[in-house]
C-alpha cells in the first residue's frame, strides 16, 4: 500500500501540514478581515458578549492549534529534506532556501501566536468576563489587545511572503548555483527583515494615535497587504541578487 511506504508517509506529513496551515491561516484572515473591522464599528456591549460569550476562545483554540501542528509538520518536513540531501545539499537548492525562509517566516509567526497574541488575548477575555458580571475592567486589559492586534497584523502580513516562498519552492526554481558568501548574505537578510518586523511588532506603543511608521501602516488593511508584498519583493529580488 502505497500510503504505507516512507513516501506515503511524508505525504500524510504534508497533507496534515497543509489541514493545519489553512485552518490556521483562515482563521488569521477571520479575525483581521472580520472580525476586528466589526468589532471596531460594534458597541461596547455587543464586543464584550461576543468575547464573553465564547466565539472568541472557540476561534482563538483553533487558531493557536493550528499553528502549533502547521508548525510541526513543517519542520519535520523540513528535517526529511535534510536528512536526504544533507544540510549542505539542501542549502545547495532552490527548493532548500524558498522552503527554508517560509519555514523561518511561518515560525515568527508561531512565535506571535504563542507568546503574544494567546497570552494578551487572554487577559483581554478574563477583562470582558469580568465587565459582563457587571465588575471592572482589567486595566491593562486595552494595552494587551493593542499589542496583539500588531502582531496579528504582523502575521497578516507576514503570511504573503511566507506563502510565496512555501509556492516557489517546488514551482519556482530561483536559481541554480550557490556560494558560501551568497548562503551567508542570505541569511544576514533574513535575520535583518525578521529582526526589524519583530522589532516592530514588539517595541513601542501598540496604539496607532501613539504609534509611528510601520504599526501606523499595520492600522489598515490596506497598508498590511501593501508591507506584505513590499516584504516579498525585498526577500525575493534579495535572494535573486544574491544567487544570480
Amino acid at each position: 500500500m502505497a500510503l504505507l511506504s516512507g513516501e506515503g508517509w511524508l505525504f500524510l506529513l504534508r497533507w496534515f501540514h497543509f489541514l493545519a496551515g489553512i485552518t490556521w491561516i483562515g482563521i488569521l484572515y477571520y479575525f483581521n478581515f472580520v472580525q476586528t473591522p466589526f468589532f471596531a464599528k460594534a458597541e461596547a456591549p455587543v464586543r464584550t458578549g461576543m468575547i464573553a460569550g465564547g466565539l472568541v476562545s472557540t476561534a482563538l483554540w483553533w487558531f493557536r492549534w493550528g499553528a502549533m501542528f502547521t508548525f510541526i509538520t513543517g519542520w519535520l518536513i523540513i528535517i526529511d529534506r535534510m536528512g536526504r540531501l544533507g544540510v549542505g545539499g539542501f542549502f545547495d537548492t532552490s527548493y532548500g532556501w524558498a522552503i527554508f525562509f517560509g519555514g523561518i517566516l511561518g515560525s515568527v509567526m508561531w512565535f506571535n501566536v504563542w507568546f503574544v497574541i494567546w497570552p494578551a488575548q487572554q487577559v483581554v477575555m478574563q477583562s470582558a468576563a469580568q465587565v459582563a458580571k457587571g465588575s471592572q475592567a482589567i486595566p491593562e486589559a486595552a494595552a494587551r489587545g493593542a499589542r496583539s492586534g500588531v502582531a496579528s497584523r504582523t502575521n497578516t502580513m507576514l503570511s504573503i511572503p511566507m506563502l510565496f516562498f512555501m509556492g516557489a519552492a517546488s514551482h519556482l526554481p530561483m536559481f541554480a548555483q550557490t556560494s558560501a558568501g551568497a548562503k551567508v548574505g542570505a541569511l544576514i537578510l533574513l535575520a535583518i527583515v525578521v529582526a526589524a518586523v519583530e522589532f516592530n511588532a514588539l517595541a513601542g506603543p501598540a496604539t496607532p494615535d501613539k504609534a509611528h511608521g510601520g504599526k501606523k501602516m499595520l492600522a489598515t488593511l490596506n497598508g498590511t497587504f501593501v508591507a506584505g508584498f513590499v516584504l516579498t519583493a525585498i526577500l525575493y529580488f534579495g535572494l535573486e541578487i544574491l544567487f544570480p
